[in-house]
């Protein structure tokens, strides 16, 4: 049996941020992230997969304001190590050319397991994401979360879509980091389930299975997490700056808190009762499209621009943003459907110098900047915008 940590009041907020360790001379990636770590000593700073990769997670946070106060007196942490072990960082969700077979396994137990259990498949996990963990009263709760935000991963994946190159290769994707995940057997759109006891149910088939030794196993684009009375959404791409990023969560808890105060409502719109294929469908466009796609609204192919869904959503959400102070983050959100994504800057920029180089510079400049270079000023209110 699967106890779920209760959330009362729920909507608690905990964010991880995965960094990219790049040498400050060749832009490549480069393996110091366990050197940097052990510099670092904080708790707040964790290993992951690849050695080139390190992680930031928060304390659990009441509102967006405390996430962004967690960042600032974390980030902080990580200029001294810049010039002693000549590196820089980034954020968005993969490097622009450096390859995935070049990456050193960081060494322990699980991650030799799951490389020898997924093989090619997970040695491509040179990712880089953000995962929101937003607290539940239950794990019923958590489950009719999870299926209230299925119906927003086309608009977190447009507003977060930061990896557009692969190896060198401009893809012709938004996100070609989720489409690492969709290979995995264990990744990608949860399965269906519609209460806690199925979950449980499922869990246990999946270990019995060998499928999966344990939760941590499984790569779903958003998972229960029991252990912290969470649900946790990884769909987003490493959002490229902290502003962005604080947008995110902005959008992600007033989204939360709009259910809960229509749940009755939203059970009549269109979207409520989606069908699977729709929800895939959706997810497929705005991996393609980023910002520019369309999604399907009804069973029966209605669709619309997702910036124009954004628009309307945000000006739902607007009561909720102004009740909770987060106009600035509102702001940010804005200037995202303004001026587009980090996909959109990465792949404009190489359009106009045919330079990796120079992508991997924009992307360090701005993680450092913790502002898209093109918002100057940054966004306070909506009029900034």
């Amino acid at each position: 049996m699967l106890e779920f940590k209760k959330n009362d009041p729920p909507f608690s907020l905990g964010v991880e941020w995965e960094l990219q360790v790049v040498d400050q001379h060749t832009g490549h990636l480069t393996p110091k992230a366990l050197t940097i770590l052990e510099n670092i000593d904080d708790p707040h700073f964790v290993k992951e997969l690849f050695q080139s990769t390190l992680e930031i997670n928060t304390d659990v946070c009441a509102n967006t304001q405390a996430v962004e106060e967690n960042f600032k007196q974390l980030l902080p942490l990580l200029e001294p190590t810049r010039d002693a072990f000549r590196v820089r960082f980034a954020t968005t969700g993969t490097h622009p050319f450096s390859h995935f077979m070049e990456r050193l396994v960081t060494p322990t137990p699980r991650y030799y397991d799951m490389i020898d259990r997924n093989q090619w498949i997970a040695r491509r996990m040179a990712v880089y994401g953000l995962h929101v963990h937003v607290g539940a009263r239950s794990g019923d709760h958590c489950i009719v979360l999870k299926n209230f935000f299925l119906r927003f991963v086309p608009h977190l994946i447009a507003l977060s879509a930061s990896s557009p190159f692969w190896s060198g290769v401009l893809t012709g994707l938004s996100s070609s980091r989720l489409t690492m995940y969709e290979s995995l057997p264990t990744a990608g759109f949860p399965y269906d389930f519609q209460n806690w006891q199925a979950f449980e149910s499922l869990i246990q088939s999946l270990i019995r299975s060998k499928s999966i030794q344990t939760l941590k196993d499984l790569w779903w684009d958003m998972r229960p997490s029991p252990k912290y009375g969470t649900l946790e959404l990884r769909i987003c791409d490493g959002p490229a700056t902290l502003a962005e990023l604080l947008g995110l969560v902005a959008f992600i808890h007033c989204l939360a808190t709009w259910h809960e105060e229509n749940e009755a409502a939203w059970a009549q719109t269109s979207m409520y009762a989606v069908k699977r294929w729709v929800l895939r469908e959706n997810k497929w466009r705005a991996i393609r499209h980023g910002m520019n796609a369309d999604i399907i609204i009804s069973n029966d192919g209605d669709w619309k621009p997702l910036k124009e869904d954004l628009e309307e959503w945000l000006e739902r959400l607007n009561p909720i943003m102004e009740r909770l102070g987060y106009q600035k983050y509102l702001g940010y959100l804005r200037m995202i459907l303004v001026h587009g994504n980090s996909a959109d800057r990465q792949a404009r920029l190489f359009e106009q110098t045919n330079n990796l180089i120079e992508v991997i510079r924009l992307n360090v400049r701005e993680f450092e900047r913790q502002v898209p270079e093109h918002w100057d000023p940054a966004p306070t209110t909506p009029a900034d915008a």
